[in-house]
């Protein structure tokens, strides 16, 4: 919601203001469409160029995430330590064995049909899944910090993959204003074919080559650069999520008491989301 308020109160503001202090909206408009199809062809080229056809999709995928904000809320952090933490029970008393067919087939899982919103996110479930498989076919004779090694490589790897649409939206930004002046000099350059035009017929002209410079800064300042910006966010904050898997699996491995292990998955949760002690330990004894 946010982003779109953003963005109707930058184009009141700019227009607005241009108009309020007398400047003519006319010909500003007039030249919009042609400036736009020149700077938004030329950076669509550019994209399409640089990139393949999984990671435009993936950049379309980036704008709808920006503008809906993080996917998880507070209930789905406490879900997903709930999940886990039964998981890590069940492997501390019933064994490896017991484990297994959870791990293996998730969607036909008892333990995880009880968290449908989780399950829809195959990055979540293949971590949580990953990682209990390695304990499961070591028997528990793993050593627990190259586990943890494992789990920092699969977070990394796809940070670095999920980060994608937000860089590209970055290089698009940083791109722009350059791209505005390309529309500019070929307004200029259509400019000079007219010199033997009237001067207020060569001033119009001139005004809309200017556009182009306009409408480039401000596609990479007020819009694209800011949605970059806000896409980077909700990727971190949609990413503590795995972080907190991290956390209780490896605390728990560790042999750490239950408190502890709370606090080890607490502690990396951004405060709007982050659940009080309480809420996790009593939800743990079904409270």
């Amino acid at each position: 919601m946010f982003p779109a308020i953003g963005l109707v109160v930058l184009l009141l503001m700019v227009f607005g203001g241009f108009a309020i202090t007398g400047g003519a909206l006319g010909p500003v408009m007039h030249a919009l469409p042609h400036e736009m199809l020149i700077i938004g062809g030329a950076a669509v080229g550019a994209l399409i160029i640089g990139n393949s056809g999984k990671q435009l999709k993936a950049l379309g995928g980036g704008f709808v995430k920006a503008f809906k904000g993080p996917s998880y809320k507070k209930q789905d952090f406490l879900d997903v330590m709930f999940l886990v933490s039964r998981l890590m029970k069940m492997l501390r008393t019933d064994g490896p064995v017991a484990l297994e067919p959870h791990v293996e087939d998730p969607n036909s899982s008892s333990v995880f049909a009880e968290y449908p919103r989780l399950l829809k996110d195959k990055t979540l479930i293949h971590l949580i899944c990953d990682t209990l498989r390695l304990v499961v076919v070591s028997s528990g004779n793993l050593d627990v910090h190259a586990v943890e090694e494992v789990v920092d490589n699969s977070l990394k790897t796809h940070h670095h993959e999920a980060m994608g649409p937000a860089d590209n939206l970055q290089t698009l930004a940083d791109a722009l204003p350059a791209l505005g002046i390309v529309a500019a000099v070929l307004g200029v350059v259509k400019t000079m074919g007219s010199i033997d035009q009237p001067p207020a017929i060569l001033g119009g002209m001139i005004g809309s080559a200017l556009v182009g410079t306009f409408l480039g800064v401000l596609l990479a300042y007020g819009i694209v650069g800011p949605l970059a910006t806000r896409l980077k966010a909700v990727i971190d904050a949609d990413a503590a999520i795995y972080h907190t898997v991290k956390q209780i699996i490896i605390a728990s491995l560790h042999g750490h008491p239950q408190p502890l292990v709370i606090e080890a998955a607490r502690s990396g949760i951004a405060h709007v989301n982050q659940p009080s002690f309480a809420e996790v330990f009593d939800g743990m004894r079904g409270r």
